[in-house]
C-alpha cells in the first residue's frame, strides 16, 4: 500500500479545507493509499514534518497557501532524496497553483494528485534558502508578510491592494548593482523580483514562460524622475491596456543572478509571500526540475509511464 504524509494548513485563505477534508482522505483511501495527517502547528512546522519522508512515504500532499508549500519545499529540498508532492491550494492567492493547473476546488485537486503524473519543476536557491515561485524586493514586498491573516481571509486579493496603495506615497529607491550571464546593471530599483510563475499576487500575469526550462524571469524597475510617473509604470506591468514601460521596466531570463545593494544598508526581501531576510549580497539559483509535482494527467491514459503505480 502507497503511504502519503498530508501537512495541512487549516488556517490557511479562509479556512475552508476543514470542510473537505473527510472528502479528501477518503478518495486518497479510495486509491489505496494509506494516509498520514499532520495539521501544521507553527510557521516553520511545515518544514521539519517534510524533511525526512524519503523511504517512509511514498508522497507529500500539502494543503494550505504559498507559504505552507514553501515551507514543504524546503524540507524536501533539505533532503537527499525527494519524495513527490500533490498540492491542494487553500491560501488567499494561490499563484503556484495557478501554474500549475491545479484546481481550486480540493476534491477536484486531490483527484488530480491520484490520478495524476509527475512533472519536474524548478526551484530557486536565495542564499541558501529555497523559493518555489518568487522572491522579491522594494516597493510592496512586505504586503504580503504584514497583512493579517484574518483581513487576508476576509478580503483577498483586495487586501493586498489596499495594502499597497498605502505605501504609494512612501516608496523608496535601492541602488542596486545585478549580476547575470556576464552582464551587469547598476541603477536606482523601486522593486525587483525573480519569478517562476505565471501569476504574482494574484494579480500580474506572466505569459510564455515554462516551469522546467532551466531559467527564472526577472523583472526590475527603475526609480521614475517623479511621483506623478509610478501608477503609469504600474500599470504598464500589470498589462492594463499599456505597453511595457521599456524606459523604467527591465526584463529578462536567466538562471542564476546576483544582486548587491550599494546603499548603506541592506535590502529587505520577501521570499514565496514571507520575509526572506535582510542581506547586502543576494544569490540566486535555478535548481532544474529539482522536484517533482503531481499535476492533472491530460492524456486518455491516467496510468502513463510517469503515473502513480498503484502496484505493491
Amino acid at each position: 500500500m502507497k503511504k502519503v504524509y498530508f501537512i495541512l494548513n487549516l488556517r490557511a485563505g479562509k479556512a475552508m479545507i476543514s470542510e473537505k477534508l473527510a472528502d479528501i482522505i477518503n478518495n486518497l483511501t479510495k486509491a489505496g493509499y494509506e494516509v498520514t495527517v499532520h495539521p501544521t502547528q507553527s510557521s516553520e512546522d511545515a518544514f521539519e514534518s517534510a524533511k525526512d519522508l524519503y523511504g517512509r512515504y511514498d508522497m507529500l500532499l500539502c494543503a494550505g497557501g504559498d507559504g505552507t508549500l514553501s515551507q514543504c519545499i524546503q524540507g524536501i529540498m533539505s533532503s537527499e532524496d525527494r519524495v513527490p508532492i500533490g498540492y491542494i491550494p487553500a491560501g488567499s492567492t494561490n499563484d503556484f497553483a495557478k501554474s500549475l493547473g491545479i484546481s481550486s476546488n480540493p476534491v477536484d485537486a486531490v483527484n488530480s494528485v491520484i490520478n495524476g503524473r509527475k512533472m519536474g519543476c524548478d526551484i530557486g536557491s536565495f542564499n541558501g534558502q529555497y523559493f518555489t515561485y518568487i522572491v522579491a524586493f522594494g516597493a510592496f514586498t512586505n504586503v504580503t508578510y504584514q497583512t493579517p491573516q484574518t483581513i487576508k481571509n476576509v478580503l483577498g486579493h483586495t487586501a493586498y491592494l489596499l495594502s499597497g496603495i498605502s505605501q504609494l506615497k512612501t516608496v523608496r529607491s535601492k541602488r542596486m548593482r545585478v549580476e547575470y550571464d556576464g552582464n551587469v546593471i547598476e541603477g536606482d530599483f523601486i522593486f525587483g523580483m525573480v519569478t517562476n510563475s505565471s501569476s504574482i499576487a494574484g494579480l500580474l500575469s506572466m505569459d510564455d514562460f515554462l516551469l522546467d526550462d532551466g531559467v527564472f524571469e526577472v523583472t526590475l524597475i527603475e526609480k521614475p524622475a517623479n511621483i506623478v510617473q509610478l501608477p503609469k509604470i504600474i500599470r504598464s506591468l500589470l498589462n492594463i491596456n499599456e505597453e511595457i514601460n521599456k524606459n523604467y521596466i527591465k526584463f529578462f531570463r536567466t538562471s542564476r543572478i546576483k544582486f548587491i545593494s550599494l546603499g548603506d544598508e541592506p535590502v529587505s526581501w520577501t521570499r514565496d509571500g514571507e520575509f526572506g531576510g535582510n542581506d547586502v549580497v543576494n544569490e540566486i539559483d535555478c535548481c532544474n526540475r529539482a522536484i517533482q509535482f503531481m499535476v492533472e494527467d491530460k492524456k486518455e491514459n491516467h496510468f502513463a509511464e510517469d503515473s502513480i503505480d498503484f502496484s505493491d
